[in-house]
């Protein structure tokens, strides 16, 4: 349905065939001509405008010379469901993936994080994220909980590129207090904070506890938005088993209400600083 919102399974079922095509030399005009369409409906499949057929889109990766038979399958999964307005991603009992909020993260041209009781991954240390992860009573072994931690930090690298997108986190002093991990850990993760914080492109601020009860206490989420204009916002919601996405404009417009209204209470940068500093100091 070409005038219906894209979907965010649609937005990734078009960025991997443009992945794909491009890796394959081809033009969008030759994809056209592969599958007999104009090639206006490439540019729509490929803005997330546009559904593909099955049919088409195994054609379209054989063209593309995608062999592997799982990722195929995985492909036309997607197509099957990429019709699907918000989801929840279900995966195994207190083995989170989050393959697609990775990739929202990875292309977002603007990140803004609310975070009630933790510090945002994005900030995070390799020993607070360990401490998180290993909580009881996660299943997770060590070599698992390894493999996520590198993963976490590795998202981190965003932060490292010529293009880095704007970040803007918001914190709760209950989130400094708490001791995941231990005082050495937290020690540590509160200097990351404040080094952080120092990026032209991260924004810092903590909700102090004097602010009493506020728009936040309903819990975490993550506000993403894109450079392309065709992709509407996506609010993020983790939870113990998976990722809430919601995408309706009154979803996400509630949300933006709820980020700029905490942002309007807590701190200032340079003040949620000096209340880091001064919980660092006091551990």
């Amino acid at each position: 349905m070409a005038g219906t919102r894209p979907t965010v399974r649609r937005r990734r079922l078009a960025a991997k065939l443009i992945e794909f095509r491009e890796q394959a030399g081809k033009t969008p005009q030759e994809a056209a001509d592969r599958i007999g369409c104009h090639r206006t409906k490439i540019n729509k499949i490929e803005n997330a405008r546009l559904g593909i057929s099955l049919g088409e889109l195994r054609d379209l990766l054989r063209f593309y010379a995608v062999v592997d038979d799982a990722l195929v399958e995985d492909m036309v999964s997607l197509a099957r469901r990429s019709r699907e307005a918000g989801w929840v991603h279900r995966v195994g009992l207190a083995r989170p993936t989050f393959t697609d909020f990775i990739d929202y993260e990875t292309t977002a041209n603007y990140i803004r994080s609310y975070e009630s009781s933790l510090i945002a991954g994005l900030l995070q240390t390799p020993e607070y994220a360990r401490a998180v992860l290993a909580c009881p009573p996660s299943a997770l072994g060590h070599e698992e909980i390894e493999a996520l931690v590198e993963s976490r930090i590795k998202r981190q690298e965003i932060l490292e590129r010529s293009d880095p997108p704007r970040v803007c986190v918001i914190e709760t002093e209950a989130a400094l207090r708490l001791q995941v991990g231990g005082r050495e850990v937290m020690r540590n993760q509160l200097d990351h904070l404040k080094a952080v914080a120092d990026h032209p492109f991260v924004e810092l601020q903590v909700i102090p506890d004097r602010a009493g009860a506020h728009a936040g206490l309903n819990g975490s989420f993550v506000l993403f938005s894109f450079p392309n204009s065709t992709y509407s916002d996506v609010v993020c919601v983790e939870h113990r088993t998976g990722m809430l996405y919601m995408e309706t404009e009154e979803e996400v417009e509630e949300h933006t209400l709820i980020f700029d209204s905490l942002r309007s209470i807590a701190l200032s940068p340079a003040d949620s600083l000096d209340l880091i500093a001064r919980v660092r100091e006091h551990l």
